[in-house]
């Protein structure tokens, strides 16, 4: 069954609203290069928006939003290259965002897909993710907390993200599938 997030009705009372802790949360993303090996990054600034229906945590609205001038492959000349005009042109497009339109419950226990709309470089296109849920905890401070994992695949290219360079062996230098894996901790300090 499938829910879709911006048509269902919230009671003003019951709707909790959560943050993403930053010290546990990681932003990751993989994408192929030069044919043999594997470009492994990371965007360190991002933060998000989750508001849910009391203790219903797949009830939820979400706008999620990254810093592109953040982007971190721990090579300072590659990193300026992906905030350039070749690919995020961090100058013009300061972010990336996300917001949720439905999610659809799997047959796995607390496996979902989600879908919604991903901006980047001003394009809007749909997208469908996987999200895992990990779990929820009251911490010793008595903040509520919940983790999720979230994983996908896009073609960069959809969002304009073209640049390319032929190799000798004929192959390309990047690919245009990048995969990503987001591990998210929410935190909230309202009871519901």
């Amino acid at each position: 069954m499938t829910t879709t997030i911006k048509e269902r009705p919230y009671k003003e009372n019951v709707i909790t609203q959560w943050v993403i802790d930053p010290l546990l949360s990681e932003i990751a993303f993989k994408v192929p290069y030069s044919m043999t090996k594997i470009l492994k990054g990371r965007f360190n600034e991002f933060g998000a928006t989750l508001c849910t229906e009391g203790k219903n945590y797949m009830s939820f609205e979400i706008d999620f939003w990254l810093n592109t001038n953040s982007i971190n492959t721990r090579d300072k000349t590659r990193d300026s290259h992906l905030k350039g005009a070749d690919f995020f042109d961090v100058e013009k497009y300061k972010q990336i965002t996300f917001s949720g339109t439905s999610y659809e419950a799997k047959n796995t226990e607390g496996h979902y897909i989600l879908t919604g709309d991903l901006m980047i470089k001003g394009i809007i296109k749909q997208i469908k993710m996987d999200v895992f849920f990990g779990g929820k905890m009251t911490d010793a401070w008595g903040n509520q907390k919940a983790s999720y994992t979230v994983c996908g695949k896009i073609n960069r290219k959809d969002w304009g993200l073209k640049w390319n360079k032929l190799l000798d062996n004929g192959g390309v230098m990047v690919s245009n599938e990048v995969s990503f894996n987001c591990e998210i901790q929410w935190i909230t300090d309202t009871e519901s």
